[in-house]
């Protein structure tokens, strides 16, 4: 770390003193979607600063980087995980087992100050298609089942704008599970898939994968060029998935470490740029009532 940014995390520190060591260790998990070493590397620096404000050596601070989004929803049921960052509908899958596993604490909000994002359908840019329609009789990838953006949303909002199905040889030739918004990325990079959804603001510029997001990410790991994509559909709205704390944490804890995340921003940009993948102007107080409307869509449309 930088003098600087060591001298704005002492200032931090100082107007909110540590939390007292009432826990050993601290568990962050990190959804799926892209590769493990590069969820490591933009979550490492928040360990540091979580270890700080409770109390505990930084190798007390552990992250989880699971392959899919289910071994997040897990380690929180089984209160193995402390912290996560989710979408709205791995949140909701939690809910709906268990409301009183986890508590919804912060959201990530946009350079403008909106807390949404789009599922974003794309396409290879040399490929044609260039509209939903065009995808008609081709091979479409969603990312993973517990995706807000790479599976729940699209799977209401496409069938309502083409009038079929989400079934392989309806509209689509075969829909295929990706794993991820990463896998998906790559799979229609490569031509694996024709065309597929994933995740972003929807501001900034196309060119840079737009302000925040998995097409933001990739473009910035060099995953992709996205002169190479192009845009073929977008959803409405989502509510931007919450920062959770597992419940049974000490009050204490989960206010200090609360203070890290929402602080983040002003004491480390570069490591807020990392956690919240892309440009954000931080994070804000959320309750569950935003997550309301996603927790009966996904009653209704996968179960719990």
């Amino acid at each position: 770390m930088t003098k600087l940014t060591l001298g704005l995390m002492a200032t931090t520190l100082l107007a909110a003193p540590a939390a007292a060591q009432s826990v050993t260790e601290f568990r962050i998990g990190v959804l799926g979607g892209e590769n493990a070493q590069d969820r490591l590397t933009a979550n490492q620096c928040l360990a540091g600063y979580i270890a700080e404000a409770v109390g505990i050596d930084e190798s007390a601070v552990s992250i989880f980087t699971p392959a899919d989004y289910n071994g997040v929803i897990q380690g929180l049921l089984g209160g193995t995980l402390d912290l996560a960052w989710l979408g709205a509908s791995s949140y909701a899958a939690i809910h709906l087992q268990d409301e009183g596993a986890v508590e919804p604490v912060l959201v990530k909000t946009n350079l403008d100050g909106s807390y949404s994002y789009h599922s974003i359908g794309f396409a290879r840019a040399d490929s044609g298609i260039t509209s939903l329609q065009d995808m008609q009789g081709k091979v479409f990838g969603f990312g993973d089942p517990n995706s807000t953006s790479g599976f729940l949303i699209p799977s209401v909002e496409i069938p309502a704008a083409t009038g079929a199905t989400m079934e392989s040889g309806d509209f689509f030739e075969e829909v295929k599970f990706t794993g991820g918004h990463e896998q998906t990325i790559v799979a229609v990079s490569n031509g694996d898939v024709d065309g597929g959804v994933t995740w972003a603001d929807g501001q900034g510029d196309w060119e840079d994968g737009y302000n925040s997001g998995a097409l933001r990410r990739a473009s910035d790991a060099g995953i992709v060029d996205m002169n190479d994509l192009v845009e073929i559909w977008r959803s409405n709205p989502i509510p931007e998935g919450p920062v959770v704390l597992r419940e049974a944490l000490p009050d204490d804890v989960k206010a200090a470490v609360t203070e890290v995340v929402e602080t983040l921003i002003d004491v480390d940009p570069d490591c807020a740029y990392g956690v919240a993948a892309g440009d954000t102007a931080g994070f804000q107080p959320i309750a569950h009532e935003a997550y309301e409307t996603i927790i009966e869509v996904r009653r209704r449309e996968i179960g719990g």
